[in-house]
């Protein structure tokens, strides 16, 4: 747990030794972790940062596999929907295109960005920013790239669109057959390797190899 510097002493600290809550904004010298340890705040326990090994391998191993599942998550039936003798295969893909085709075109958009684009941009980004430290290349590229990743975060809404869609079976239930496609377990696979990938990718480590201060922040 890191301890509150004293406030007399902070102006004779530099920057790069401070470090401040995100949570309750509290002051304080930043503390020099060992492999898997965890900073705390001391006044409100909000985890500051922590210091996981062999982060960049294990993150690029996650981005690789989230890369793999995206393709499939996206356009193969989530599930199949059997109505009077009927049946249609539903994707995400194929819920926007639907969504466009009806009217609904800034809806469409929406989805669109926030389920497909926005999330595979959010991957491409972390992908060059983790080979940026893996081969010692572009670090300046990779710092602002890791700045747009950070702005982005908010706008990947994958796990909403899994929320909707769970809706619509629940919904669809009684009125129809259903059947699970596979693009519902890649799907699921990928919402839980984006989540796995947040954990892994420790943004304190991240942050300290792209700007120079630790090159073996991420060791």
């Amino acid at each position: 747990m890191s301890e509150p510097a004293d406030p007399h002493q902070l102006a004779d600290l530099p920057l790069n030794d401070l470090v401040a809550c995100h949570e309750c904004d509290l002051l304080m010298r930043k503390p020099v972790l060992k492999q898997d340890e965890k900073a705390h705040c001391p006044r409100c326990g909000y985890e500051l940062y922590a210091h996981r090994h062999n982060v960049v391998q294990r993150s690029l191993a996650l981005v690789l596999a989230a890369l793999l599942l995206y393709v499939p998550a996206n356009f193969l039936p989530i599930m199949q929907l059997h109505l009077l003798g009927q049946s249609s295969d539903d994707t995400v893909w194929s819920g926007v295109v639907g969504l466009y085709n009806t009217g609904m075109r800034g809806v469409a958009v929406v989805v669109f960005l926030c389920s497909m684009a926005i999330p595979l941009l959010k991957l491409l980004c972390q992908l060059a920013v983790l080979l940026s430290i893996r081969l010692n290349i572009g670090r300046s590229y990779g710092l602002l790239l890791y700045r747009i990743y950070h702005h982005l975060r908010d706008w990947g809404m994958l796990e909403v669109y899994f929320m909707g869609v769970l809706v619509a079976m629940v919904k669809l239930v009684d009125l129809a057959e259903l059947s699970l496609g596979l693009g519902l377990a890649c799907f699921i696979s990928l919402l839980l390797v984006q989540v796995w990938l947040e954990v892994v990718m420790s943004p304190h480590q991240i942050w300290s190899a792209l700007s120079g201060e630790d090159l073996h922040a991420c060791d």
